[in-house]
């Protein structure tokens, strides 16, 4: 698996990693021979960093995780995992929290150290505790070499300045907005955190399943014209005989300004395909043509978390 750096932290990580919220059930439910298969899958196609969070599963994924790890050598993977949302709408960046959370994780992950946490989907609490008080209690864990090195993840593009212009963190993980149909994270954030050689993670290149072959599930948030271009895009890419989460996933990992794009199944098939889509070349002409048809509802989202953070 090609890697790259991320950013300044020395770290050289796969384009591709594996996104473990589906161990926690998060989509279906989840077998242990599955959980376990798609992580021994994930190592043996090279997707070494792993990230993982204490929302998904409300525990479940990481405690998995360490099961699925536990007899491999430490230096053979990069784990990285979340603070701060612990449930729907349950979030707690306070200081306390902070270093219980973090504790909690090593406790389930069977590992004496993190290499990257993250301040999970900030966009839903005042951006001002998180400056003012999670990340210099992250920053105290860090120091106790706990944790290598911190940063924070979210959806609207408004907060990787709103934070990065007040403090400093390692790098930071955008969703969703880095796909075939919204690449605001490319065109409104990338070179500036390229500037501050802040690391730059993707995750989502299915944009919650809107861009592959499976029925678009109810809670997908996205607006009815997108979702009617992406059933278009996908007959398309069906009569030109490649599916198109290939091609979504294809395109989210030809940015060399990305570190790594993150995505998650407990189906060890579905890791070991991606492997192998990621070591073939793109299609240009089909990624050109998909792209028209997105063209009329390009970079259109939704709104997520407070107001003020969007």
């Amino acid at each position: 698996m090609q890697s790259r750096p991320l950013g300044r932290t020395g770290l050289e990580v796969p384009i591709l990693a594996f996104g473990a919220s589906s161990l926690g059930a998060e989509f279906r439910s989840v077998t242990l021979d599955e959980a376990l298969a798609s992580v021994r899958a994930a190592l043996d196609c090279g997707l070494t960093l792993i990230d993982t969070s204490p929302f998904y599963g409300r525990g479940m994924s990481e405690v998995l995780l360490g099961i699925a790890l536990e007899g491999v050598p430490r230096d053979d993977y990069l784990l990285c995992t979340k603070l701060g949302r612990y449930d729907l709408a349950h979030f707690d960046f306070s200081a306390r929290r902070v270093v219980e959370s973090v504790d909690v994780s090593l406790h389930r992950l069977r590992t004496d150290h993190l290499d990257i946490v993250l301040c999970h989907d900030i966009e839903f609490v005042p951006l001002g505790q998180i400056v003012e008080e999670t990340l210099p209690a992250l920053r105290t864990v860090r120091d106790a070499g706990k944790v290598r090195f911190i940063g924070f993840s979210g959806y609207p593009q408004k907060i990787f300045r709103s934070i990065c212009d007040r403090t400093d963190v390692d790098c930071v993980l955008s969703y969703n907005q880095y796909t075939l149909q919204n690449t605001r994270f490319a065109t409104e954030t990338l070179p500036w955190l390229t500037e501050r050689g802040i690391g730059a993670m993707n995750a989502g290149p299915f944009s919650a399943r809107l861009l592959t072959d499976a029925p678009l599930p109810a809670w997908l948030k996205e607006p009815e014209p997108v979702k009617a271009a992406a059933r278009e895009a996908a007959a398309l890419c069906r009569a030109r005989g490649t599916p198109i989460a290939k091609l979504a996933l294809q395109f989210a990992l030809a940015d060399p300004a990305i570190a790594t794009t993150i995505a998650g199944s407990a189906n060890p098939a579905n890791v070991r395909a991606w492997a192998r889509w990621a070591a073939e070349p793109l299609d240009e002409e089909l990624l050109r043509d998909v792209r028209a048809l997105f063209a009329p509802v390009r970079d259109i989202g939704h709104v997520e978390g407070l107001p003020e953070n969007n």
